[in-house]
């Protein structure tokens, strides 16, 4: 076995990924893998997903129909996306169905590294309009949840959400409902 740098020819890409984030650079024996496409981090298997979703032609909504059981759309997809973890079952149901294979079972039932905004405001039209919400309506939305029901939180973990298209004679109008447990702060 020989030590070998970060930038290193004989490193395989994921040597590279796996060792470049923990910021060790070990003595490891070269082992060529076996198949390439697989997907060694997260944001690449995200990719992968992406991809095979593409040319598959499949919807989000026939994805989470196929994979995840009694689970939402919108909590399959977000797991697809490696913001929330499947279990098992569903891991297994969604590499079959988008010709993943064995590390990407394992890595979609890891608990995700949550929160793939970058800092400062999206730029993304449709993500934007979000953060805008927030920008605009946050204050109001506090005092309105805080005077129903007082000093707390909405959880983003006893959560859920719903995303339907409604109807409109102007035009088809996007509705989002969330539901989230009241949290009131703890005295101590």
């Amino acid at each position: 076995m020989a030590r070998q740098g970060p930038a290193s020819p004989t490193r395989t890409r994921g040597e590279t990924a796996r060792l470049g984030r923990v910021g060790v650079h070990l003595s490891v024996e070269r082992v060529p893998s076996t198949d390439r496409r697989t997907p060694v981090t997260r944001t690449e298997l995200t990719e992968k997903i992406l991809a095979n979703k593409r040319a598959k032609k499949l919807s989000w909504k026939e994805i989470a129909s196929r994979v995840g059981g009694s689970a939402s759309p919108v909590f399959i997809t977000a797991a697809l996306l490696g913001q929330m973890k499947l279990d098992a079952t569903q891991a297994r149901k969604a590499a079959r169905l988008l010709g993943l294979g064995a590390e990407a079972v394992a890595l979609l039932q890891e608990v995700p590294y949550r929160g793939s905004l970058p800092i400062g405001p999206p730029t993304d039209p449709l993500v934007y309009r979000f953060y805008e919400l927030v920008q605009v309506y946050g204050t109001t939305w506090k005092e309105l949840i805080q005077e129903e029901f007082g000093d707390g939180i909405m959880s983003a973990i006893d959560f859920d959400m719903r995303i339907e298209r409604q109807p409109d004679p102007k035009g088809d109008r996007v509705k989002v409902a969330m539901t989230g447990k009241f949290l009131t702060y703890k005295r101590y």
